[in-house]
This record gives structure tokens, sequence and C-alpha cells, in this order.
């Protein structure tokens, strides 16, 4: 069999990004292969998948072989980011740098740490004041001096708090969606009415992509494009009016935050990232527009369809069933 007839696309992680970057890819018509512990459910036709343990370089290398990109969309549990996700990149960086395969990596914007509601650019110092934003910035410094090497050749995709159909554990996550959906107030962490940039996750999928395919991205840093940013509450009403109700706001104190934190490990690690929600939250992705003329969805859009998906699942999963399916 020769190197072409291989998948060459080589996907590590099959999250909520990864996942929508594989159907993103596999529309393309690029042969894919998705590297994970386990086997995805939702695998699209022709797309070749392959068990390994990420945290393995050795297996990691093997997983990737004939790759002639590697996209980097794994995570760490947030309670043990900063412990296991480097880890986890060096594995990845490895199987680039044996294979030859350029790197798209995804990340988040922690390492720029508080810009007192500037709109951050990919220029911006790497200047973060948190446990997660300082592994950040590390984890992206690695990935820059194995290019200043010439070990590896590299391209960084960056975006901001997800939203999409399948994602639970974010800001705007269920505690927003499935919550309006069920009648009940959403939870939210600080100041709802401040300007903040959500990234939606189809449109992450296709940032990456693009990454990974015009070779005017290699050796830099992207911010991926995505809505329009307003304020949460302009987002809620969005999701009201999709839900056919207005959605509140139930603002947890910082005090009682905090307090929960001393208990909650998961609660704790959230606390650390609060000046995201305590100024402006502004994502510039003019560079990734002006060189690739393309743009986000647009917020209504983006919020239809995450209410859509939302409606979806609880229809799928009867023991979920809430307040939705009797206002309908």
């Amino acid at each position: 069999m020769s190197v072409h007839e291989h998948p060459q696309h080589v996907i590590f992680g099959a999250g909520q990004v990864g996942r929508a970057l594989t159907a993103h890819l596999a529309g393309l018509g690029l042969p894919v292969r998705v590297v994970s512990r386990r086997r995805p459910t939702d695998l699209p036709d022709g797309v070749d998948w392959q068990g390994a343990d990420a945290t393995d370089p050795g297996a990691a290398t093997a997983a990737a072989k004939h790759a002639t990109v590697i996209y980097q969309c794994l995570n760490a549990p947030y309670t043990k980011w900063a412990e296991q996700f480097p880890p986890l990149q060096r594995s990845v960086l490895a199987a680039a740098e044996q294979t030859g395969a350029l790197l798209v990596s995804l990340e988040n914007l922690y390492g720029y740490g508080p810009t007192h509601g500037e709109p951050m650019t990919e220029d911006l110092p790497l200047a973060a004041t948190t446990v997660k934003g300082r592994t950040r910035a590390a984890m992206t410094e690695e990935l820059l001096a194995a290019r200043d090497a010439g070990q590896v050749h590299i391209a960084i995709g960056r975006a901001s708090d997800f939203f999409g159909a399948g994602v639970t554990e974010s800001t705007l996550g269920a505690r927003v969606f499935a919550n309006a959906l069920a009648g009940r107030r959403a939870d939210f962490i600080g100041n709802p009415d401040l300007a903040h940039t959500y990234s939606y996750v189809p449109d992450i999928a296709a940032g990456l992509a693009t990454l990974g395919t015009d070779t005017r991205a290699i050796d830099t840093v992207w911010h991926l494009p995505g809505p329009e940013t307003v304020t949460t509450r302009q987002v809620l009403d969005l999701v009201g009016g999709e839900v056919g109700h207005p959605v509140g706001v139930r603002s947890v104190p910082k005090l009682a935050v905090r307090a929960l934190g001393l208990v909650n490990p998961t609660i704790r690690a959230l606390v650390e990232m609060a000046y995201e929600f305590d100024e402006p939250f502004l994502l510039d992705t003019s560079k990734y527009q002006n060189m690739f003329g393309s743009t986000g969805t647009g917020l209504s859009k983006a919020i239809a369809e995450t209410v859509d998906g939302y409606r979806s699942n609880a229809a799928k999963s009867p023991s979920r069933l809430n307040a939705a399916g009797r206002k309908e």
C-alpha cells in the first residue's frame, strides 16, 4: 500500500472539537484518521480509527504513521489540567517530529492573562497570571521552540469559550442551554453585561481545517473566527428567543463561589479563570479573516443550531426529559 492510500490527516482527540473537525475534513473528501483511547460511536463513513493512549509518545507516533498533518485536539480533566495536559502535547509533538507532519494545535486564550478589556491580538505577549494560564503559555513556548529549532512545522489556532450542540462542560454549556430549555435560569459566574467573545465549535473545526490545508497558515498563530461579539446577556436573549421564554441569570456571588471552591476542585479551578468575566473579553480575529477571507457563523444561527442540538439530545434521552418537552 502506498503512503497516499493511508489516512493523512490524523486527529488526536475525539472530544467536541475533534468530532466536529473529523466530520469537516471528511466532508472535504480528505483521508482522516482519529486517534483516541475509545472508538467514537459516530465516526463518519470512510474515517479510520486508531486506538492509542496519547500519554505514551511511542504509541502516539505509531498511531500517526504516514500522517502529513496532525491535529492536536486533546484535553485533560479540568482539575488536573496543569499536570496532565503538557505531557499529552509533548507526545503529539513527538509524533509530528517523527513523521514530519505539520502540527496544527488548538489552544485557548489562557496564556494571555488579563487584558483589561483590550481586544486580544496574536502578537500580545503571553503574560498569564494564573496556574492554568502559565501552563498554557509554557505549552505554547514549547511548540514555538520546536518550530524555531527546525524540528517541526506548526500552525496554532486559538479560540475563546466553546459552545455548540455537543458542548456541555463550558461557561456557555449545559448550565445555560439545558437550563433554558428546562425553564430554569442560566447559571453564570461574573458580569453578564460585559462584551464576551464565544467561539462556535463548527467554526473552530473549519478554522483548524484551514490551518491544516492552506500553506499560508504554516508556522504562525491564528485567532479562529466565530460569531460576532456581544454581551452574555444579549446571548441569553437570543437563547430565550429560541426556547420561547426569557432566560434569566442566576449570578453566583464571587465570595460564594470561592467558598464552594474550598470543597469542590472543579469550582476552585473555575474561580482561577474568573477574571475573563470581570472585564470585557474580546478576541480579534481580523488577521485570519483578512488572510483566508472567511468569517464565523452568525450568532443567531449558531444559537439556534445549539438549542436544536440540545432539544434533540433531550428527546433521545428520556431520563433527561425536562420542562422543555412539555413547553413545546
